[in-house]
Protein backbone atom coordinates (compact mmCIF):
# COMPACT_ATOMS: atom_id res chain seq x y z
CA UNK A 1 0.00 0.00 0.00
CA UNK A 2 1.21 3.21 -1.17
CA UNK A 3 1.61 6.36 1.17
CA UNK A 4 -0.52 9.04 0.79
CA UNK A 5 0.91 11.93 -1.57
CA UNK A 6 0.97 15.03 0.34
CA UNK A 7 -1.63 17.69 -1.28
CA UNK A 8 0.14 21.01 -3.25
CA UNK A 9 -1.05 22.81 0.15
CA UNK A 10 0.92 20.26 2.46
CA UNK A 11 3.68 20.37 0.95
CA UNK A 12 3.95 24.67 0.49
CA UNK A 13 3.84 24.54 4.12
CA UNK A 14 6.15 21.47 5.23
CA UNK A 15 8.80 24.07 3.86
CA UNK A 16 10.41 26.33 6.72
CA UNK A 17 13.01 28.43 8.22
CA UNK A 18 14.43 28.39 11.69
CA UNK A 19 15.57 31.67 13.41
CA UNK A 20 18.93 29.93 14.17
CA UNK A 21 19.44 28.85 10.61
CA UNK A 22 18.15 32.35 9.51
CA UNK A 23 20.43 33.88 11.14
CA UNK A 24 23.94 31.03 10.69
CA UNK A 25 22.81 32.26 6.90
CA UNK A 26 23.11 35.75 7.94
CA UNK A 27 26.29 35.80 9.32
CA UNK A 28 28.07 33.55 6.86
CA UNK A 29 27.22 35.79 4.07
CA UNK A 30 28.19 38.72 5.99
CA UNK A 31 31.65 37.03 6.82
CA UNK A 32 31.87 35.68 2.62
CA UNK A 33 33.53 39.17 2.11
CA UNK A 34 34.54 40.57 5.12
CA UNK A 35 36.67 43.71 3.97
CA UNK A 36 33.43 44.70 2.39
CA UNK A 37 31.45 44.19 4.62
CA UNK A 38 33.25 46.59 6.97
CA UNK A 39 33.41 49.28 4.63
CA UNK A 40 29.85 49.04 4.13
CA UNK A 41 29.26 49.41 7.15
CA UNK A 42 31.57 52.34 7.42
CA UNK A 43 28.98 54.59 7.01
CA UNK A 44 26.68 53.44 9.60
CA UNK A 45 29.12 53.97 11.98
CA UNK A 46 30.11 57.58 10.87
CA UNK A 47 26.82 57.70 11.32
CA UNK A 48 26.06 56.87 14.69
CA UNK A 49 29.46 57.89 16.16
CA UNK A 50 28.55 61.66 14.91
CA UNK A 51 25.28 60.86 16.95
CA UNK A 52 26.57 59.77 20.15
CA UNK A 53 29.52 62.47 19.85
CA UNK A 54 27.17 65.19 18.66
CA UNK A 55 24.72 64.20 21.78
CA UNK A 56 27.77 64.14 24.24
CA UNK A 57 29.68 67.15 23.56
CA UNK A 58 26.47 69.36 23.24
CA UNK A 59 24.97 68.03 26.79
CA UNK A 60 29.12 68.15 28.37
CA UNK A 61 29.36 71.67 26.71
CA UNK A 62 26.49 73.03 27.83
CA UNK A 63 27.20 71.95 31.38
CA UNK A 64 30.25 73.67 31.37
CA UNK A 65 28.58 76.65 30.04
CA UNK A 66 25.29 76.05 32.42
CA UNK A 67 28.44 75.96 35.09
CA UNK A 68 30.53 79.56 34.20
CA UNK A 69 27.59 81.24 33.62
CA UNK A 70 25.86 80.95 36.90
CA UNK A 71 29.32 81.19 38.48
CA UNK A 72 29.52 84.69 36.53
CA UNK A 73 25.49 85.53 37.50
CA UNK A 74 26.23 84.86 41.24
CA UNK A 75 29.60 87.43 41.75
CA UNK A 76 28.15 90.07 39.30
CA UNK A 77 26.12 92.98 40.12
CA UNK A 78 25.69 96.58 38.13
CA UNK A 79 24.49 99.34 40.11
CA UNK A 80 23.08 102.19 37.57
CA UNK A 81 23.07 106.17 38.40
CA UNK A 82 19.39 106.64 37.36
CA UNK A 83 18.96 110.04 39.40
CA UNK A 84 15.87 109.60 40.34
CA UNK A 85 13.40 113.04 40.05
CA UNK A 86 16.52 115.27 40.25
CA UNK A 87 18.57 113.57 37.32
CA UNK A 88 18.61 116.93 35.38
CA UNK A 89 20.04 118.70 38.38
CA UNK A 90 22.74 116.16 39.88
CA UNK A 91 24.70 114.64 37.08
CA UNK A 92 26.72 112.11 39.24
CA UNK A 93 24.58 110.43 42.17
CA UNK A 94 27.66 108.18 43.48
CA UNK A 95 29.76 109.44 46.53
CA UNK A 96 33.06 110.37 46.47
CA UNK A 97 33.88 107.30 48.89
CA UNK A 98 31.34 105.21 47.07
CA UNK A 99 34.31 102.12 46.87
CA UNK A 100 34.79 102.10 50.20
CA UNK A 101 30.98 102.04 51.38
CA UNK A 102 29.99 99.32 48.71
CA UNK A 103 32.63 97.40 49.84
CA UNK A 104 31.54 97.40 53.56
CA UNK A 105 28.37 95.24 52.26
CA UNK A 106 28.55 91.78 53.36
CA UNK A 107 29.67 89.78 50.27
CA UNK A 108 31.39 92.36 48.60
CA UNK A 109 34.66 91.73 46.99
CA UNK A 110 35.39 94.77 44.66
CA UNK A 111 33.24 97.47 43.83
CA UNK A 112 33.86 100.72 41.16
CA UNK A 113 32.85 103.93 39.64
CA UNK A 114 32.63 104.08 35.52
CA UNK A 115 31.66 106.15 33.46
CA UNK A 116 32.37 107.32 29.51
CA UNK A 117 34.24 110.81 29.18
CA UNK A 118 32.65 113.01 26.81
CA UNK A 119 35.74 114.28 24.71
CA UNK A 120 35.24 117.46 22.75
CA UNK A 121 34.89 117.01 18.62
CA UNK A 122 37.67 116.57 17.05
CA UNK A 123 40.20 115.54 19.94
CA UNK A 124 43.25 113.38 18.60
CA UNK A 125 44.68 110.08 20.63
CA UNK A 126 47.90 109.18 19.86
CA UNK A 127 51.18 107.96 21.66
CA UNK A 128 54.94 108.93 22.50
CA UNK A 129 57.16 108.41 21.20
CA UNK A 130 55.50 106.89 18.40
CA UNK A 131 52.20 105.73 16.52
CA UNK A 132 49.10 107.64 16.57
CA UNK A 133 45.39 107.60 15.77
CA UNK A 134 42.89 110.17 14.57
CA UNK A 135 39.24 110.10 13.78
CA UNK A 136 36.37 109.57 15.46
CA UNK A 137 37.26 109.25 19.34
CA UNK A 138 34.51 106.60 19.78
CA UNK A 139 36.62 103.89 18.10
CA UNK A 140 39.01 104.63 21.41
CA UNK A 141 36.88 105.38 24.50
CA UNK A 142 37.88 107.00 27.14
CA UNK A 143 36.70 105.30 30.42
CA UNK A 144 36.98 107.01 33.80
CA UNK A 145 37.08 104.27 36.66
CA UNK A 146 38.05 104.28 40.15
CA UNK A 147 40.41 101.65 41.30
CA UNK A 148 37.75 99.72 42.35
CA UNK A 149 36.93 98.93 39.15
CA UNK A 150 40.13 97.60 38.36
CA UNK A 151 39.65 95.18 41.47
CA UNK A 152 36.21 93.75 40.37
CA UNK A 153 36.90 93.29 36.21
CA UNK A 154 40.20 91.76 37.46
CA UNK A 155 42.27 92.74 34.17
CA UNK A 156 44.96 90.16 33.04
CA UNK A 157 48.07 92.18 32.99
CA UNK A 158 50.73 91.24 30.46
CA UNK A 159 53.14 94.23 31.50
CA UNK A 160 52.52 96.65 34.45
CA UNK A 161 50.00 97.18 36.79
CA UNK A 162 46.80 98.75 37.28
CA UNK A 163 46.35 102.06 39.47
CA UNK A 164 45.21 102.00 42.86
CA UNK A 165 43.83 104.53 45.41
CA UNK A 166 47.07 106.94 45.89
CA UNK A 167 47.19 107.25 41.75
CA UNK A 168 43.17 108.70 42.12
CA UNK A 169 43.71 111.01 45.57
CA UNK A 170 46.80 112.64 44.31
CA UNK A 171 45.41 113.56 40.62
CA UNK A 172 48.03 111.13 39.33
CA UNK A 173 47.86 111.36 35.64
CA UNK A 174 48.48 107.94 34.33
CA UNK A 175 46.44 105.21 31.99
CA UNK A 176 45.96 101.41 31.81
CA UNK A 177 45.11 100.03 28.56
CA UNK A 178 44.30 97.21 26.41
CA UNK A 179 46.25 95.02 24.61
CA UNK A 180 44.12 95.91 21.66
CA UNK A 181 44.14 99.26 22.18
CA UNK A 182 48.14 99.26 22.87
CA UNK A 183 48.85 98.04 19.60
CA UNK A 184 46.51 100.67 17.57
CA UNK A 185 48.91 103.12 19.31
CA UNK A 186 52.12 101.80 18.67
CA UNK A 187 53.02 100.82 22.38
CA UNK A 188 54.69 97.84 22.69
CA UNK A 189 56.42 97.69 25.93
CA UNK A 190 56.67 100.06 29.24
CA UNK A 191 60.37 100.17 29.44
CA UNK A 192 60.35 103.48 27.16
CA UNK A 193 57.18 104.83 29.66
CA UNK A 194 55.17 105.73 26.73
CA UNK A 195 52.18 108.26 27.21
CA UNK A 196 49.08 108.54 25.63
CA UNK A 197 47.74 111.52 24.83
CA UNK A 198 44.51 112.37 25.00
CA UNK A 199 44.20 115.96 23.35
CA UNK A 200 46.73 117.39 24.83
CA UNK A 201 46.41 115.95 28.00
CA UNK A 202 49.48 113.22 28.41
CA UNK A 203 48.71 110.14 30.68
CA UNK A 204 52.05 107.48 31.60
CA UNK A 205 51.08 104.00 30.81
CA UNK A 206 51.71 102.21 33.79
CA UNK A 207 49.75 98.56 32.76
CA UNK A 208 49.07 96.53 29.53
CA UNK A 209 45.87 93.83 29.81
CA UNK A 210 44.81 91.16 27.61
CA UNK A 211 41.69 89.89 29.13
CA UNK A 212 39.18 90.94 31.88
CA UNK A 213 36.96 88.42 33.53
CA UNK A 214 34.22 91.51 33.61
CA UNK A 215 32.97 93.95 31.28
CA UNK A 216 34.80 93.14 28.57
CA UNK A 217 34.24 96.63 26.81
CA UNK A 218 37.04 97.62 29.46
CA UNK A 219 39.73 95.91 26.52
CA UNK A 220 39.03 98.04 23.49
CA UNK A 221 39.40 101.54 26.01
CA UNK A 222 41.76 103.71 27.70
CA UNK A 223 41.05 103.89 31.65
CA UNK A 224 42.10 106.73 33.62
CA UNK A 225 41.26 107.29 37.28
CA UNK A 226 37.80 108.74 38.34
CA UNK A 227 39.09 111.83 40.38
CA UNK A 228 41.62 113.50 37.33
CA UNK A 229 38.89 112.83 34.53
CA UNK A 230 36.15 114.77 36.88
CA UNK A 231 38.79 117.28 37.21
CA UNK A 232 39.79 117.58 33.47
CA UNK A 233 36.57 116.86 31.80
CA UNK A 234 33.61 117.22 34.06
CA UNK A 235 31.18 114.58 35.44
CA UNK A 236 29.16 112.36 33.52
CA UNK A 237 27.42 113.87 30.75
CA UNK A 238 26.13 111.46 27.68
CA UNK A 239 25.89 108.92 29.67
CA UNK A 240 25.23 108.13 33.64
CA UNK A 241 27.84 106.81 35.61
CA UNK A 242 27.55 102.79 36.71
CA UNK A 243 29.37 100.94 39.75
CA UNK A 244 30.91 97.25 38.93
CA UNK A 245 30.62 95.26 42.23
CA UNK A 246 31.97 91.73 42.06
CA UNK A 247 30.52 89.90 44.95
CA UNK A 248 30.92 86.19 46.49
CA UNK A 249 29.16 83.11 45.05
CA UNK A 250 25.79 83.25 45.48
CA UNK A 251 25.96 86.78 47.05
CA UNK A 252 24.31 88.91 44.30
CA UNK A 253 20.97 88.84 45.07
CA UNK A 254 21.56 90.02 48.28
CA UNK A 255 24.09 92.66 47.42
CA UNK A 256 21.78 93.96 44.72
CA UNK A 257 19.03 94.39 47.50
CA UNK A 258 21.30 96.57 49.55
CA UNK A 259 23.43 98.40 47.15
CA UNK A 260 21.64 101.39 46.87
CA UNK A 261 20.83 102.18 50.41
CA UNK A 262 24.37 101.13 51.11
CA UNK A 263 25.71 104.38 48.85
CA UNK A 264 22.85 106.83 49.43
CA UNK A 265 20.93 106.31 52.56
CA UNK A 266 19.45 109.72 52.00
CA UNK A 267 18.51 109.17 48.42
CA UNK A 268 17.90 105.81 47.62
CA UNK A 269 16.06 106.42 44.29
CA UNK A 270 18.72 107.76 42.70
CA UNK A 271 20.65 104.76 41.97
CA UNK A 272 19.23 100.79 40.96
CA UNK A 273 21.00 97.61 41.41
CA UNK A 274 20.67 95.12 38.21
CA UNK A 275 22.08 91.84 38.83
CA UNK A 276 23.04 90.05 35.57
CA UNK A 277 19.95 89.13 33.51
CA UNK A 278 19.73 85.03 33.43
CA UNK A 279 21.61 83.53 30.58
CA UNK A 280 19.24 80.36 30.18
CA UNK A 281 17.37 81.24 27.26
CA UNK A 282 20.57 82.40 25.03
CA UNK A 283 22.34 79.21 26.35
CA UNK A 284 19.51 77.08 25.29
CA UNK A 285 18.84 78.69 21.96
CA UNK A 286 22.66 78.60 21.06
CA UNK A 287 22.66 74.43 21.99
CA UNK A 288 19.80 74.15 20.65
CA UNK A 289 20.83 75.47 17.26
CA UNK A 290 24.14 73.79 17.42
CA UNK A 291 22.36 70.80 18.25
CA UNK A 292 19.90 70.49 15.61
CA UNK A 293 22.72 71.26 12.77
CA UNK A 294 25.25 68.74 13.49
CA UNK A 295 22.04 66.08 13.99
CA UNK A 296 21.00 67.02 10.49
CA UNK A 297 25.13 66.24 9.68
CA UNK A 298 24.84 62.81 11.60
CA UNK A 299 21.31 62.48 9.45
CA UNK A 300 23.84 62.77 6.44
CA UNK A 301 25.82 60.43 7.42
CA UNK A 302 23.82 57.94 7.90
CA UNK A 303 21.76 58.36 4.81
CA UNK A 304 25.14 57.77 3.06
CA UNK A 305 25.09 54.56 5.18
CA UNK A 306 21.89 53.72 4.42
CA UNK A 307 23.28 53.79 0.44
CA UNK A 308 25.93 51.78 1.30
CA UNK A 309 24.49 49.04 2.13
CA UNK A 310 21.56 48.85 0.14
CA UNK A 311 24.15 49.09 -3.01
CA UNK A 312 26.03 46.23 -1.40
CA UNK A 313 23.62 43.86 -0.51
CA UNK A 314 21.97 44.71 -3.94
CA UNK A 315 25.18 43.59 -5.64
CA UNK A 316 25.33 40.52 -3.31
CA UNK A 317 22.13 39.68 -4.35
CA UNK A 318 22.76 39.99 -8.35
CA UNK A 319 26.09 37.92 -7.29
CA UNK A 320 24.38 35.56 -5.92
CA UNK A 321 21.29 34.55 -8.51
CA UNK A 322 22.69 30.98 -8.71
CA UNK A 323 22.24 30.33 -4.96
CA UNK A 324 19.09 31.80 -4.54
CA UNK A 325 17.95 29.79 -7.14
CA UNK A 326 18.89 26.78 -5.74
CA UNK A 327 17.23 27.38 -2.87
CA UNK A 328 14.15 28.27 -4.22
CA UNK A 329 14.61 25.10 -6.22
CA UNK A 330 15.09 22.84 -2.83
CA UNK A 331 11.76 24.69 -1.61
CA UNK A 332 12.89 27.57 -0.04
CA UNK A 333 9.88 30.48 0.02
CA UNK A 334 10.06 34.29 -1.79
CA UNK A 335 9.89 35.62 2.13
CA UNK A 336 12.77 32.98 3.28
CA UNK A 337 14.94 34.98 0.77
CA UNK A 338 14.10 38.08 1.81
CA UNK A 339 14.32 37.48 5.53
CA UNK A 340 17.38 35.84 4.87
CA UNK A 341 19.00 39.27 2.97
CA UNK A 342 17.41 41.63 5.39
CA UNK A 343 19.11 39.84 8.10
CA UNK A 344 22.13 40.43 6.57
CA UNK A 345 21.43 44.14 5.83
CA UNK A 346 19.97 44.52 9.69
CA UNK A 347 23.42 42.94 10.79
CA UNK A 348 25.56 45.22 8.80
CA UNK A 349 23.51 48.33 10.21
CA UNK A 350 23.82 46.58 14.04
CA UNK A 351 27.74 46.03 13.51
CA UNK A 352 28.07 49.56 12.24
CA UNK A 353 25.95 51.15 15.25
CA UNK A 354 27.85 49.40 18.03
CA UNK A 355 31.11 50.42 16.57
CA UNK A 356 30.01 54.08 16.22
CA UNK A 357 28.60 54.17 19.64
CA UNK A 358 31.99 52.81 21.08
CA UNK A 359 33.34 55.50 19.07
CA UNK A 360 31.14 57.96 19.85
CA UNK A 361 31.75 57.52 23.37
CA UNK A 362 34.88 57.28 23.12
CA UNK A 363 35.31 61.00 21.52
CA UNK A 364 33.21 62.35 24.22
CA UNK A 365 35.32 60.89 26.78
CA UNK A 366 38.22 61.98 25.04
CA UNK A 367 37.59 65.61 24.42
CA UNK A 368 36.37 65.80 28.38
CA UNK A 369 39.35 64.51 29.41
CA UNK A 370 41.82 66.92 27.52
CA UNK A 371 39.37 69.95 28.48
CA UNK A 372 39.20 68.53 32.11
CA UNK A 373 35.19 68.70 31.61
CA UNK A 374 33.16 65.89 33.21
CA UNK A 375 31.57 63.93 30.45
CA UNK A 376 27.85 63.78 29.78
CA UNK A 377 26.23 60.94 28.38
CA UNK A 378 22.64 60.20 28.49
CA UNK A 379 21.98 56.26 28.93
CA UNK A 380 18.76 56.67 26.85
CA UNK A 381 20.91 58.16 23.75
CA UNK A 382 23.57 55.36 23.86
CA UNK A 383 20.85 52.65 24.34
CA UNK A 384 19.19 53.65 21.24
CA UNK A 385 22.34 54.51 18.81
CA UNK A 386 22.80 50.55 18.15
CA UNK A 387 18.78 50.79 17.71
CA UNK A 388 19.31 53.35 14.75
CA UNK A 389 22.31 51.12 13.34
CA UNK A 390 19.74 48.33 13.25
CA UNK A 391 17.43 50.31 11.97
CA UNK A 392 19.39 52.09 8.97
CA UNK A 393 20.03 48.67 7.82
CA UNK A 394 16.74 47.26 7.82
CA UNK A 395 15.48 50.02 5.79
CA UNK A 396 18.76 50.00 3.21
CA UNK A 397 18.14 45.82 2.65
CA UNK A 398 14.25 46.46 1.72
CA UNK A 399 14.67 46.53 -1.54
CA UNK A 400 17.80 44.46 -2.18
CA UNK A 401 15.34 41.76 -0.24
CA UNK A 402 12.48 42.34 -2.18
CA UNK A 403 14.47 41.86 -5.68
CA UNK A 404 16.32 38.89 -4.25
CA UNK A 405 12.72 37.35 -3.19
CA UNK A 406 11.42 37.99 -6.96
CA UNK A 407 13.66 35.72 -8.83
CA UNK A 408 12.14 32.68 -10.15
CA UNK A 409 14.45 29.33 -9.35
CA UNK A 410 14.11 28.10 -13.41
CA UNK A 411 15.78 31.72 -14.71
CA UNK A 412 18.44 31.75 -11.96
CA UNK A 413 19.81 27.88 -12.70
CA UNK A 414 20.00 29.04 -16.23
CA UNK A 415 22.64 31.88 -15.66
Amino acid sequence: MHAPVPSPRARQHSSGLALRDLLSEAVAGVMQRPARSVLTALGTVLGVGSFIAVLGLTGTAAAQIDTRFNRLAATEVTVEDTGGPDADRVPLSFPEDADRAMARVNGVEAAGVYWKVRLAPGTTIRSSPVGQVNGAVDQTPVIAASPGVLAAAEPHFVQGRGYDTFHDSHDQLVAVIGSATAARLGITTLRTRPAVFIGDTAFSVIGIFDDVRRQPDLLLSILVPRTPAKHIWGAPQDERAKMLVSTQLGAAAQVADQAALALRPDHPEYLRAVPPPDPRALRNAVGSDLGKLFLLLSMVCLLIGAVGIANTTLIAVMERVGEIGLRRALGARARHITWQFLTESAALGLLGGIVGTSLGTAVVVGVSLHNRWTPVINLLTLGSAPVIGLTTGLLAGLYPSWRASRIQPVEALRR
